[in-house]
């Protein structure tokens, strides 16, 4: 029961957070496009809407694939912040499904989908926004979780971070699995 409750409580924390409260960052953040004299990301609006619901699409398959591979091999969840666990933490290392293109491809998803809101708001300042958030990201993963992760699984995370690139999964990987 309390396993479960932690799930619940971590899947509450980190939908409130990364999926409205930071999506409504962007969206203020999009009223200071004037300072920008309103210049546009995307020109076309069908291109625009195209390109966004593509972003859209393939951030919520990485943001669900992952949380259900994390929960059923991981045995764990996602929910950990600066060293506090809200859900249980994983007790085995993921490294297939989605977690074979890039190591946090829960990261990878979000960003995707806030990627495509920043374009289907068309805004350079939501996109200046997203790219300190992602160093931001990068910064927290490579001091923070990764830090546990070499902790708790050691060499075997040595051997996965050489192979994989943190967050986004631009090169071809070789088959871990």
């Amino acid at each position: 029961m309390k396993r479960a409750l932690q799930f619940l409580i971590g899947y509450l924390v980190g939908i409130t957070f990364f999926f409205i409260l930071v999506p409504y960052c962007f969206l203020q953040l999009s009223q200071l496009d004037f300072l920008f004299n309103y210049r546009m990301i995307v020109g076309s609006m069908v291109v625009r809407f195209a390109l966004s619901g593509v972003l859209l699409l393939i951030g919520i398959i990485f943001l669900l694939w992952s949380n259900l591979y994390l929960f059923q091999i991981g045995k764990g969840g996602p929910a950990e912040g600066m060293g506090v666990a809200i859900s249980p933490r994983t007790k085995k290392l993921v490294i297939s499904g989605p977690y074979r293109y890039c190591r946090n491809p829960m990261v990878f998803g979000a960003l995707s989908v806030y990627l495509a809101l920043v374009i289907y708001l068309n805004s350079i300042s939501g996109l200046i926004s997203l790219i300190i958030l992602l160093c931001g990201a990068m910064f927290y993963l490579k001091y923070s979780e990764e830090k546990r992760l070499l902790r708790d699984f050691g060499s075997d995370y040595i051997e996965y971070r050489k192979k994989v690139p943190m967050i986004i999964p631009l090169r071809q990987q070789p088959r871990i699995i």
